[in-house]
């Protein structure tokens, strides 16, 4: 799960306590914070989302049993740093139809559609078929505050700007790509994250990717490799963003790491 999808594990054919019942295929968090609900189907099978969905109203509704499952297994720490406001429902198939994808569309949920395939006896890949973001009220916060400003938009000048114009080459990059906001950063991802943008200093941004640094030759003031040293979001590669003529040299960058997410 972490290595495909971005989600530490936390448990599989998990009981869910209420009077239908029902056995969760498998509870993780992801690299955000944010609970994750995975149901497996093997071919395809117009019931997953309902399933899903059906799955995910007991979880905000039982939010104590999740918190109890993250300490137990993650620690204190990450119990008390769950992202409440973006829950995910990740359905995994064979297949999904053009009415799946138009279904998922039309509820108030995160919600990936993600298809496997075979290759050979030996390779195994996953494919996204369709990426939603929840229509909650924290979700429409997050859009209001994707050019980086607070909310109370007192912040401004060229960091306002550039945050900005990151954000749009961050969401233009391709299809399914989604934010999530934490208190000190935003994260986009497509399935995992791939590029997680800090709150602006009053001088640069600080922009984390998942691009191997080893594969990029550095610049001193402009990249760094950071794995292994602690920041906020995700991603070992470091952008140090002052101008937009900074963000348009990191494109590449941008893009290798939207395509290893």
């Amino acid at each position: 799960m972490e290595a495909m999808l971005g989600v530490t594990f936390l448990a599989s054919e998990y009981v869910i306590d209420c009077v239908d019942g029902g056995r969760i295929d498998s509870l993780g968090l992801d690299e955000n914070g944010a609970p994750v609900i995975v149901e497996y189907k093997r071919g395809t099978d117009a019931g997953v989302i309902n399933q899903g969905l059906y799955y995910m109203a007991w979880l905000t509704n039982h939010k104590d049993a999740f918190r109890n499952l993250v300490r137990d297994r993650l620690g204190v720490t990450a119990a008390s740093q769950i992202l409440w406001s973006a829950p995910r429902l990740i359905c995994v198939a064979g297949d999904f139809t053009r009415y799946d994808a138009h279904a998922v569309r039309e509820h108030r949920r995160s919600i990936d559609l993600v298809r496997y395939r075979y290759f050979g006896s030996d390779h195994f890949g996953l494919e996204t078929v369709a990426s939603v973001t929840g229509h909650s009220a924290e979700a429409k916060r997050v859009r209001r505050r994707a050019a980086g400003l607070p909310p109370d938009r007192k912040q401004g000048g060229a960091m306002a700007e550039l945050a900005q114009a990151v954000d749009e080459v961050l969401v233009g990059l391709g299809d399914g790509v989604t934010r999530v906001q934490r208190k000190q950063y935003r994260a986009y991802r497509r399935l995992r994250n791939f590029a997680s943008v800090c709150v602006p200093q009053q001088t640069k941004i600080l922009v984390y990717l998942k691009a191997d640094p080893k594969e990029v030759d550095l610049v001193p003031g402009f990249t760094r490799d950071v794995t292994g040293l602690g920041h906020h979001g995700t991603g070992d590669l470091e952008l140090q963003l002052r101008t937009e003529r900074d963000l348009e040299r990191a494109g590449d960058l941008l893009r290798l790491s939207y395509a290893a997410g």
